[in-house]
């Protein structure tokens, strides 16, 4: 649990209940987490940010301690399109018609989604060390196969779901000691509280239903919008890792410029968890990019 000036509210989203910490006043941001985490991603991060801005966590639906619906034929539920709307949904709910979404891994690619689907709403966006969903299953290498594994193995129907209860602390710390760069640690404490809330069998079934509709529903939505000549309107920040997999094997940049009209960004030295591994760069880029956009 984030400590002072955070609190702590559950906010209904369509009879989803979101976990969401808020701080600050000024221009609202909310900060979204990824896979296998919670919004405490965010806790050298967000204090930093919420100095000057309202700052908003949440946890994503089916993730930390917001609710987890079961997952569904097709797992529309678990869409990166349901998932946004629930987002979309906190904001309102907590009066903000307009604000900048900042989301890392998973949490970008509903970051990505909301910015398309509510373009009105979202003054900018970050994504943090992501290419879009559908560039990286239409580029499928060997590299990248072997370096994210885990997107083919979590959507193979029941079977993660069955493993994965049988040893989830091993599984999450595997999952984020191998992307982090070398000599890079989480807090004893906050491992073992993203190892709490990955653990229950609901949480189980929703995150695998997530990793599932990416390859299913949400690169349907892509396809569809790509299509249609959907690209980001708004101003987009892109930040990776010089040391993960994404820094290592695209060319972040390039990729998200047929995404976005209006796009920048930059390397940080570190791996995939650019706020738990750099947060003073991060924030401060965060911080610049944010205030230009406002």
């Amino acid at each position: 649990m984030l400590g002072a000036p955070f609190r702590y509210q559950r906010v209904e989203v369509d009879g989803v209940g979101i976990n969401a910490a808020v701080a600050g006043t000024g221009p609202p941001l909310l900060l979204l987490h990824g896979y296998p985490q919670t919004h405490l991603i965010w806790r050298h991060v967000a204090p930093v940010l919420a100095a000057h801005h309202t700052v908003v966590l949440t946890d994503l639906r089916g993730y930390g301690d917001s609710d987890k619906p079961a997952p569904d034929p097709g797992d529309v539920r678990y869409s990166k399109r349901a998932m946004a709307r629930d987002q979309f949904g906190v904001m309102h709910e907590l009066g903000f018609d307009r604000f900048t979404v900042i989301g890392h891994d998973r949490g970008a690619r509903v970051a990505h989604r909301l910015a398309l689907d509510h373009a009105d709403a979202v003054a900018a966006v970050a994504l943090l060390d992501i290419v879009p969903t559908r560039h990286l299953l239409n580029h499928v290498t060997r590299a990248m196969s072997l370096g994210y594994f885990h997107w083919f193995f979590l959507a193979a129907g029941d079977i993660p779901e069955r493993l994965l209860a049988g040893n989830m602390d091993f599984w999450v710390r595997a999952m984020i000691e191998r992307l982090l760069a070398p000599g890079t640690t989480i807090e004893p404490e906050v491992m073992a509280d993203y190892i709490r809330c990955m653990s229950s069998p609901a949480a189980i079934a929703a995150t695998t239903a997530d990793y599932r509709a990416a390859t299913t529903t949400d690169l349907a939505d892509d396809d569809a919008g790509m299509a249609a000549g959907a690209k980001l309107r708004c101003p987009t920040l892109v930040l990776w890792g010089e040391k993960s997999f994404v820094g290592r094997n695209y060319a972040p940049l390039e990729v998200w410029s047929g995404y976005s009209e209006n796009v920048r960004g930059t390397a940080l030295p570190c791996g995939h968890f650019l706020p738990e591994e750099a947060p003073s760069p991060t924030a401060g880029l965060l911080l610049s990019f944010v205030d230009e956009t406002w």
